[in-house]
């Protein structure tokens, strides 16, 4: 038996709806004040060519176990992708988010971009995919559609969200690169609702930092739009088009999703060229990695690949003044 959560249509319509309703205001940040708390959002990945891919920061140690036996805890509560949270046999606790039966999985985007985010300099949670997995504890032990595994771990404590509009970076390059990595990779759902703000410690009696963390990522790899674009879906995101031109010192996207006040008028040509510049900086064996790590497929991964590359080369030939 598969289980899924109960989602209520009236309440999902009104959210759905919700952001057209009104344009939140853009406050850019004091400079001084981005740069004095860069590291919480963004640190330089001086040693980028080293970085893991395959498992990321978090390394093999915190995934998931392929062949284990996972007890069921309860439903996943909120959002429209069915999920559980599960116990594995050494007692961690996971967050497992499924199949959309309309829209696609998200689960393979969310981990591959959550891998690239990370090994370029941005904050990520322990995240992992499991194609399937064995379920006891919700009836007869079975196995489930697999999906994004991520690990509750004791350093980092959620504080709450964080909003686009308004935050220590607004208008640094970093957040600037942050928002056009995003856009590369189709990211459509740029709700403050998917951002998260974490409390670090990295041992016990370490000093406490706080992580700004875009954690709900797979929206992606799709297409952009308002209504149930397609996740994960390669045919999608060939036929997408990315960079549309340059306008009035700013880049026009082809981004079709809610939010365009973070998109419009926002991200210049130094912004996108920088972004590409640190996603040039990944190996080919470190992109294979990071597809895979989604469990995309070898064909599938190539093609993604190539699309990806053509929009990082389209990026950085706009200059600007990346540095």
């Amino acid at each position: 038996m598969v289980i899924r959560s109960v989602v209520l249509i009236v309440p999902a319509v009104v959210a759905l709806y919700m952001p057209s309703c009104r344009t939140p205001a853009v406050h850019p940040s004091p400079p001084a004040l981005a740069h004095s708390r860069m590291s919480e959002l963004w640190q330089p990945p001086d040693d980028l060519a080293s970085r893991d891919l395959r498992y990321g920061r978090w390394g093999a140690a915190h995934a998931p176990e392929p062949g284990a036996t996972y007890t069921f805890v309860e439903l996943k509560k909120g959002g429209t992708n069915p999920g559980m949270k599960v116990r594995d046999p050494q007692g961690r606790r996971w967050s497992v988010k499924q199949r959309d039966p309309v829209r696609g999985p998200e689960g393979p985007a969310e981990v591959t971009l959550a891998r690239i985010l990370e090994a370029v300099g941005y904050h990520q949670p322990p995240v992992y995919y499991l194609p399937a997995f064995r379920l006891h504890g919700a009836g007869p032990t079975h196995i489930e559609p697999g999906g994004r595994f991520r690990l509750e771990v004791p350093q980092l404590e959620k504080v709450g969200d964080w909003a686009w509009q308004e935050n220590p970076f607004v208008g640094s390059r970093p957040y600037q690169g942050l928002l056009a990595i995003l856009l590369l990779f189709n990211s459509t759902d740029l709700k403050n609702a998917n951002n998260t703000l974490y409390r670090y410690t990295a041992e016990p009696g370490a000093a406490e930092q706080y992580w700004y963390v875009v954690r709900d990522l797979g929206a992606a790899l799709g297409a952009t739009g308002r209504f149930e674009p397609r996740r994960s879906n390669i045919d999608a995101f060939e036929r997408s088009r990315h960079v549309l031109r340059v306008e009035h010192g700013f880049v026009r996207f082809g981004y079709s999703g809610f939010h365009q006040e973070l998109v419009r008028d926002r991200i210049t040509p130094g912004d996108v060229a920088w972004a590409g510049d640190l996603l040039a900086g990944l190996s080919a064996e470190q992109w294979r990695h990071a597809f895979g790590a989604g469990g995309f497929g070898p064909n599938e991964s190539e093609r993604f690949l190539r699309a990806v590359h053509d929009r990082i080369r389209q990026g950085r030939s706009l200059g600007g003044g990346a540095s």
